[in-house]
């Protein structure tokens, strides 16, 4: 069953709200966005708009074992997952955060996963990564450095609006990621 779609005043109204994380003891991987969309904002589930990858991406790695919906995120932290964001506000738009929205929200992000100590943190989207932890040379992959023994990854944004990634491209760096954590 396919959730109801936000209308205009909806999607106007939830400008800057927040939605709550999706967490649990002992996650295996953190997935973090940049920040909810108002899709997101208005519904109350991560990656939320249609057009939105991360959900395909996550089924097509081999994360899951069937391709979840937004209104289903509740259930990833039982499969070890969980998702928050670097900044807590919804937009229309990521570009709509200034740099230091992104850099508060990446101390904030430290201090999360200190204490949550998932295995892996993993930040989608490169600009927002290198912005709010001050690593503008960073790349698509696992980072040199992790947050308190937890490792911290890099993949694509799956938005709709980043062209440069495909689903399947998006894909298989999330299975990069998913193979790792077998070894």
């Amino acid at each position: 069953m396919t959730p109801a779609k936000p209308t205009a005043e909806q999607l106007l109204a939830a400008k800057d709200t927040t939605i709550p994380d999706v967490t649990g003891p002992g996650l295996r991987v953190l997935f973090c966005g940049i920040n909810p969309g108002l899709w997101s904002g208005a519904t109350g589930h991560h990656f939320a708009r249609p057009g939105n990858r991360f959900w395909p991406a996550l089924h097509r790695s081999g994360f899951t074992d069937r391709q979840y919906r937004p209104d289903e995120q509740g259930e990833l932290p039982a499969l070890g997952l969980g998702i928050t964001n670097v900044a807590p506000r919804a937009t229309a738009k990521a570009d709509e955060l200034t740099a230091d929205e992104l850099r508060e929200g990446g101390a904030a992000l430290r201090e999360r996963v200190l204490r949550l100590r998932p295995r892996v943190l993993a930040v989608l989207g490169i600009g927002a990564y290198r912005t709010a932890f001050g690593a503008r040379k960073a790349v698509i992959g696992r980072q040199p450095e992790d947050i308190g023994g937890t490792q911290v990854w890099v993949l694509p944004n799956p938005s709709g609006l980043n062209a440069h990634y495909t689903l399947d491209a998006l894909a298989a760096e999330f299975r990069t990621l998913r193979e790792s954590l077998e070894d």
